[in-house]
């Protein structure tokens, strides 16, 4: 199901991850991607950066952004460790990003529980969503950084 592209570019989300760990953020990590060419990248930072919309996938869209020039990428896919929000998934329309790769759900706050409510909100703009790719990794990463700070506390 998953093509040796889709693990390689998971493999560097999971890096993007393991920045945000070492900066005490939750490790969450997204790289967008367009043809088999990088287009940027970038990790949660919404705590140093005291900026609630520094969530791994918005950076990376930024990242992708100033590099294309062109706040449209058009087609591109996005792979993040962690199942989107709705705030990202709001950017991810208006970038029209075509596809989204995550690694672990994300029961409370992630966009695929709303998913049928907005097939039905006529968007201008469809993207399709798959998850599970090196999800163990991508859970794991999570869950022990969670481990981590519950025993500091």
């Amino acid at each position: 199901m998953w093509s040796g592209d889709d693990i390689y570019f998971m493999k560097l989300a999971l890096e993007e991850a393991e920045k945000a760990d070492r900066l005490d953020e939750v490790p969450v990590g997204a790289v967008l991607v367009s043809e088999g060419a990088l287009l940027g990248r970038g990790h949660n930072h919404p705590v140093k950066l005291n900026d609630p919309t520094a969530h791994a996938e918005i950076l990376a869209l930024r990242s992708a952004g100033a590099w294309a020039k062109n706040y449209r990428l058009t087609d591109a896919t996005l792979y993040v460790t962690l199942e989107p929000c709705l705030m990202c998934f709001g950017a991810l329309i208006h970038a029209r990003v075509g596809r989204v790769v995550f690694g672990a759900s994300d029961p409370k706050v992630g966009v695929s529980r709303w998913l049928g409510a907005l097939e039905d909100a006529n968007l201008n703009h469809r993207i399709a969503f798959e998850g599970g790719l090196l999800e163990a990794e991508c859970r794991e990463q999570l869950q022990s950084f969670f481990r981590r700070r519950r025993s500091q506390h």
